[in-house]
């Protein structure tokens, strides 16, 4: 009995044992098979780089005109049948990515990419004092890459040209952004500061190509970068949160799936945001949890409704969100205050910061919005919202068609 008893121990722990291997071969295959993702996309990417300044040398060298571009995309067609993505429109497109990120170019993007590494997140402090926004010049970094800035190093003297540019080229951060987010890019954005921007953002949300066309469109940049934003975060909160709360927050929010009417108020938005919350959280940024519409909050006799609630994991904060269908008025900013003292005190856990309060309003005088912030111990942003901005072609079969708003909107009414 003993001995059988010893058995189904080591049976049991030899199992374990086998779970616990296998798990880890799962993960160790999955790990693989990402790299193997990432290698393959920026080798085709470098493939993509190469052949453009190919096209461009003999243009400039040899004098080939543009006509080169269709002979090479139907010799390549009859050279690999079956391969895709070498049409003429595909090769102009190489052409323009190779013109556009010359090897300078790739250096600066290393140079400003190894300047972020101790952030941990692009915020909208970083990205201010990386790019000079109105004439889109990259400022100097201080800290230059020494691999790349001392041509006196023999390992480098030694490398032949073409292998060092594939290193580089390799370590930029062209090399992780996919194929599809370039030709956006190129076709959507000029400026390279901005495409730079974008490039990291994208990294960092993990945006899909459609996604990345939706912000450029709606001027993400601008509206999270640019903007004048009227808050009270940088009394208040402590740093780093304040960069990261101000960066997180955009002026205007442009929400494209509501459909505004004459009737159209507060309550009526808000159904219509918390009906479409995914792309409600889209436009609000990564990090952004739905917690409830008009949560009831009992103080004493009284009975109070917070509009919109929200929790941001990166901030660990709730985030009251207050609706309202016109202009700002300074009472406003009181009465979220309210709501944000309610939150603090009946929903905050220990290990929470404080609650962070944001009005939405339909436009706002900036300067009396700036005066009604003032003398508030909570951290409160003001911004604008805005609807029906044009979107790209291929995101609006996925929005909600005006007739069905309005079949919503009429169900509500009866």
């Amino acid at each position: 009995f003993a001995c059988s008893g010893i058995l189904k121990i080591w049976k049991h722990m030899k199992n374990e044992t086998y779970i616990k291997l296998f798990t880890e071969i799962k993960q160790k295959i999955k790990e693989a098979q990402l790299k193997t993702a990432v290698a393959a996309n920026s080798q085709m990417l470098l493939l993509y780089w190469q052949l453009g300044n190919f096209i461009i040398a003999n243009q400039q060298e040899k004098g080939w005109g543009a006509k080169i571009i269709d002979h090479l995309a139907t010799d390549l067609k009859k050279e690999f049948p079956q391969l895709k993505g070498f049409s003429t429109r595909s090769l102009k497109y190489m052409k323009r990515f190779a013109e556009t990120y010359d090897i300078k170019v790739l250096k600066q993007f290393i140079q400003i990419e190894q300047s972020l590494k101790t952030s941990g997140t692009l915020t909208q402090a970083i990205a201010r004092r990386i790019f000079d926004v109105d004439n889109d010049n990259f400022l100097k970094v201080q800290q230059a890459v020494a691999l790349l800035e001392n041509p006196q190093d023999p390992a480098i003297v030694q490398q032949p040209v073409a292998q060092l540019q594939e290193a580089i080229f390799h370590e930029s951060i062209l090399s992780r952004i996919t194929w599809s987010h370039h030709v956006i890019l190129i076709d959507k954005e000029p400026l390279l500061g901005k495409r730079l921007w974008y490039m990291l953002n994208t990294l960092e949300h993990g945006s899909s190509r459609n996604i990345l066309g939706m912000q450029i469109e709606n001027g993400l940049f601008e509206r999270q970068i640019k903007a004048k934003k009227i808050n009270n975060f940088h009394r208040l909160l402590p740093s780093p949160d304040t960069d990261f709360a101000n960066y997180i927050l955009k002026d205007p929010y442009i929400f494209d799936f509501v459909q505004a009417t004459d009737k159209a108020n507060e309550r009526n938005i808000e159904q219509q945001l918390t009906q479409h919350i995914i792309m409600f959280l889209l436009e609000l940024g990564q990090g952004f949890a739905f917690i409830g519409k008009q949560v009831h909050f009992k103080i004493e006799e009284d009975d109070f409704y917070a509009d919109l609630i929200f929790y941001h994991t990166k901030l660990h904060a709730y985030v009251v969100v207050e609706l309202k269908a016109r202009p700002f008025k300074p009472g406003d900013a009181s009465q979220l205050n309210f709501y944000v003292n309610v939150v603090n005190d009946k929903m905050k856990a220990k290990g929470d910061n404080d609650t962070i309060g944001l009005l939405l309003c339909k436009g706002k005088n900036n300067t009396v919005a700036e005066y009604a912030l003032k003398g508030y111990n909570n951290a409160i942003g003001i911004s604008d919202y805005q609807f029906s901005k044009a979107l790209p072609e291929e995101l609006k079969s996925s929005l909600p068609q005006i007739e069905d708003l309005e079949r919503v909107l009429m169900n509500e009414e009866e």
